[in-house]
C-alpha cells in the first residue's frame, strides 16, 4: 500500500534560509515590502512533503476514482437509431407524381397503333455458334403472323454466320438487297452521304436489329445506306435463293407473303397511330373529308405489384426494452425502408411494368462509342418533345463526367428539392443504384417526361388502405404465435405506367469502365 502524502507550498530566503509556512503571509509581505522580504528582492518557492493527517488512499493498479464501466451502471449512455447502409437517395420514389388506383387496375387507353415487324430478334448460341430462335423470324415484318413451326426451322437452318472486324463493310449503298441481315451481336454503324456528298451517321444497329428484310419480297430494292461494323459483330445471313426455295416448298409461306404489302397498310400518322383526316389551305366549298379517331381494341392494364415481409418481435424484447427507443417502431422503421429499396427495384427491373423491359423499341438507342458521350445524350433527348429527369447509375454518371471533362465541357447544376444536381441541357442527372451493371461494366441510361398532364410516366398506388402506415403501405397485426412472438404483416403495393410511348427512352449499352 503507498503512502500519499501532500506538499505544502514554502516561501524560502535564499540568505536567511528563513522559511514561511503560510503562503499567504509570504504573498501579502511581497505585496506591502515588509522586513521578511528577501535583501535581494527574490524568494525562492519550494516544496516539501508534510504529513497533513489526511487518510491514506488505497492506489489499485493505478485507478485511483471510480471507472466507467462501473459509472455505466448508474447511467445511460445517449445512443442513435439503429443504422441502415442499403438505404439510398431513392430519387425514382420521391418524383414520380402518383396516381390513385382505387380499382386495383390502371387500364392506358391510346389511339390505334399499327405496327409491323418493329421487334428484336433472339438468339441462342452453343460455344462460338449462333442460332436464330425460329419462332422470332415473326418479327421480320414479311413474316409476322406466320406460325408454321416447321417452316420457320427450316428457315432458322438456312441462316449463315459471319464474322466482321470493325470498320468492315457488310453492306454497300446502292447494292442490291440479296441477304436477310440478323445483327446477333456487336454494333453496326449506319452511313450514308449527305447533300454536299459528305458522310454522315444514320444511326446505330445492335444485337437482335436486322436489315435486307425486303430480300423476301420480289422486289427487294437496293440498300439505301451503308452498314459498317462499329465492333467486332457477328451476323447470321439468309440468302435470298434460299428464301424462294422455301416458297416454293411451302404453300402456306407463299401465300403469307403474296398477302404481304408493305404499303398496302391503313394510313398513318409517324408514330404509326391510324391516321385523322384532315383538310386544310382551301378555298370555295371543297368536299370536306369525314374522319373518327379509332382506340386500340385491347388496351394495356396495369395491376398493382406487391411487396411484402412478416415482420417478427418478440413480446419479452417489446415489453421490457423499449427505453429509450420502442423496439418495434425501430424494427418497423427499416423493415419499411427495405421495402423502398425493393418497391423501386422493381420500378425500374421488373419484366412486366419495370422501366428497363417496357421503353418502346424505337425509343431505345445505343451509345456511339461505348462510354456515354454528349453526342449520345443529345441524341435521347432529341427523341421526345419534353424531358424532365435522366436516372443512371453513379458509374454512369461518373462515365459521363470523364467524357465530358475530355471534351472540356462542363455539366450544368440545377437546383431540385433544395439539393445541387449535375445537369445536361438543363435536365437533371439522377444517381439510381438499382439500374443494373453487368459484369464487364454495361449498363443502361434512362430518361423520362412524368405526369399524366404531360402524358409521361407515372407511379401508382392505392392510398386509404386498412391499417396504413405511409402512403401506399400498410402495416397489419397478424397476432402472437405459441413461441410469444409478434407478427405484423407489412405490404406496399405499387405499378408504374407509360402513357405514350415517347415518355420514356433508353440509351443502351454504356460502357462504364471504358477509359
Amino acid at each position: 500500500m503507498d503512502r500519499i502524502r501532500s506538499p505544502i507550498i514554502t516561501a524560502f530566503h535564499p540568505v536567511e534560509r528563513t522559511m514561511v509556512r503560510d503562503i499567504g503571509t509570504f504573498l501579502r509581505s511581497r505585496a506591502d515590502g515588509s522586513s521578511q522580504a528577501s535583501v535581494n528582492g527574490r524568494w525562492d518557492i519550494v516544496t516539501e512533503p508534510v504529513d497533513t493527517g489526511i487518510p491514506d488512499i488505497e492506489v489499485v493498479n493505478g485507478q485511483t476514482s471510480l471507472s466507467t464501466a462501473a459509472a455505466r451502471n448508474l447511467a445511460s449512455t445517449t445512443k442513435s437509431v439503429p443504422q441502415m447502409q442499403n438505404i439510398t437517395s431513392r430519387w425514382l420514389l420521391k418524383l414520380l407524381p402518383w396516381v390513385q388506383v382505387s380499382a386495383g387496375t390502371y387500364r392506358v387507353n391510346r389511339r390505334l397503333t399499327y405496327q409491323l415487324g418493329d421487334g428484336r430478334v433472339t438468339f441462342t448460341s452453343i460455344g462460338a455458334d449462333v442460332r436464330v430462335i425460329p419462332a422470332e423470324l415473326g418479327e421480320l415484318p414479311a413474316l409476322r403472323g406466320f406460325g408454321d413451326p416447321e417452316v420457320l426451322e427450316a428457315l432458322a437452318d438456312g441462316f449463315e454466320q459471319r464474322e466482321y472486324a470493325p470498320g468492315e463493310v457488310i453492306v454497300e449503298a446502292g447494292a442490291p438487297v440479296d441477304h436477310v441481315l440478323l445483327i446477333a451481336h456487336g454494333k453496326v454503324g449506319k452511313v450514308g452521304t449527305g447533300k454536299y456528298g459528305d458522310e454522315i451517321g444514320l444511326g446505330i444497329l445492335a444485337d437482335g436489329d436486322y436489315l435486307g428484310d425486303r430480300a423476301l419480297l420480289d422486289e427487294p430494292g437496293t440498300h439505301g445506306f451503308t452498314a459498317r461494323a462499329a465492333t467486332t459483330c457477328t451476323v447470321l445471313a439468309l440468302p435470298a435463293p434460299a428464301f424462294r426455295a422455301m416458297l416454293d416448298r411451302s404453300d402456306a409461306l407463299r401465300a403469307h407473303v403474296a398477302a404481304f404489302r408493305p404499303d398496302a397498310a391503313a394510313p398513318t400518322n409517324k408514330h404509326g397511330e391510324a391516321e385523322i383526316s384532315l383538310t386544310s389551305g382551301h378555298s370555295g366549298e371543297p368536299m370536306l373529308p369525314g374522319t373518327y379517331v379509332d382506340y386500340e381494341l385491347s388496351p394495356r392494364e396495369y395491376e398493382l405489384s406487391v411487396a411484402q415481409t412478416v415482420l417478427r418481435v418478440h413480446s419479452r424484447v417489446a415489453d421490457l426494452y423499449n427505453e429509450p427507443m420502442n423496439q418495434v417502431e425501430q424494427q418497423l422503421r427499416l423493415t419499411v425502408e427495405a421495402l423502398r429499396e425493393r418497391q423501386e427495384h422493381e420500378l425500374i427491373n421488373n419484366r412486366a411494368f419495370g422501366m428497363l423491359h417496357n421503353a418502346d423499341l424505337k425509343q431505345r438507342i445505343y451509345t456511339r462509342t461505348g462510354p456515354p458521350t454528349p453526342d449520345d445524350m443529345d441524341e435521347l433527348l432529341s427523341r421526345r418533345r419534353s424531358s424532365h429527369y435522366f436516372f443512371a447509375h453513379p458509374r454512369a454518371i461518373a462515365a459521363f463526367g470523364r467524357q465530358c471533362s475530355a471534351r472540356g465541357l462542363y455539366p450544368d447544376t440545377v437546383d431540385l428539392n433544395g439539393k445541387p444536381v449535375p445537369a445536361w441541357r438543363g435536365v437533371p442527372i439522377l444517381p439510381c443504384n438499382k439500374i443494373p451493371v453487368t459484369a464487364d461494366g454495361v449498363t443502361s441510361i434512362l430518361v423520362m417526361r412524368t405526369g399524366e398532364d404531360d402524358q409521361g410516366v407515372i407511379g401508382l398506388n392505392q392510398t386509404g388502405l386498412p391499417d396504413e402506415y405511409q402512403p401506399g403501405l400498410s402495416v397489419r397485426f397478424m397476432g402472437i404465435d405459441d413461441q410469444a412472438v409478434i407478427k405484423y404483416l407489412v405490404s406496399a403495393y405499387f405499378s408504374a405506367a407509360v402513357l405514350v410511348p415517347d415518355a420514356l427512352g433508353v440509351l443502351e449499352n454504356v460502357e462504364v469502365f471504358h477509359s
